[in-house]
């Protein structure tokens, strides 16, 4: 793919049995709505014991039986806050760090700074996380925090910033694809079209995952003047308890 193509994201999604936790986040074809979507993986039974839960702005992660969760420790989290003009969309909780740095008047970048990736050798799992602002500045960004080498003994910072554009939205993601270790997600992050609504969006991301291992979706649309927001938020598993 060229630097300036801008790729379907259920074609980079088809095929991949494992990108694990992936974000996205970009603006509509039409202009009229900001988008983000974040979407959770698994291939262990404490992984796949999730479903998401929307609580007014923020979206939680619980057990979807408790009676059955080994470790909550790298599961249990909220991928989305929003504080202010800013929505923030993580795969771990990061978010609430990010979400407390801002609050005190810091930025995303010093937040992060205090992180890095989860201590699940041998795969040491990145944290990916992104915000948007919701101003009159049209800009977002992405980062990941990724292991050095194979022994987990340095962080690796990357951030990126963005320009909100009509049909664009960029998409990053834990894994390069399934593996014993599991490759960690390589280069920068991806150049995908962003659809007019947010049910478009679900289904071309859902039915994309591989059926295995996806577990829950979550995709919101906020209207750039109104303000209005759609949600769409899809679960694999019922939660029982």
């Amino acid at each position: 793919m060229a630097t300036y193509d801008i790729a379907k994201l259920g074609e980079l999604l088809k095929g991949n049995e494992y990108p694990g936790r992936g974000i996205v986040i970009g603006k509509s074809e039409d202009g009229n709505s900001i988008a983000i979507a974040y979407f959770i993986m698994g291939r262990s039974a404490n992984s796949r014991n999730r479903v998401f839960t929307e609580e007014g702005d923020t979206v939680t992660i619980y057990p979807a039986d408790s009676t059955k969760v080994e470790d909550p420790s790298l599961i249990i989290y909220h991928p989305i806050r929003k504080l202010g003009d800013c929505l923030i969309v993580t795969n771990g909780d990061q978010t609430d760090t990010i979400f407390d740095f801002l609050k005190e008047g810091n930025t995303f970048e010093e937040a992060l700074e205090t992180r890095e990736f989860e201590p699940d050798g041998p795969n040491w799992t990145p944290r990916i996380s992104g915000i948007v602002f919701l101003d009159d500045s049209d800009t977002y960004k992405l980062s990941i925090l990724k292991s050095e080498d194979p022994d987990g003994t340095d962080c690796a910072r990357y951030t990126y910033t963005y320009k909100l554009q009509n049909g664009l939205g960029h998409f990053i993601h834990t894994y390069k694809e399934n593996g014993n270790p599991i490759p960690t997600f390589e280069g920068e992050p991806e150049r995908v079209a962003v659809p007019n609504s947010a049910d478009e969006f679900a289904s071309e991301i859902w039915d994309n995952l591989n059926e295995d291992n996806k577990i829950s979706l979550y995709v919101r649309y906020i209207n750039v003047v109104t303000g209005a927001v759609e949600n769409k938020l899809i679960n694999k598993y019922s939660k029982v308890n």
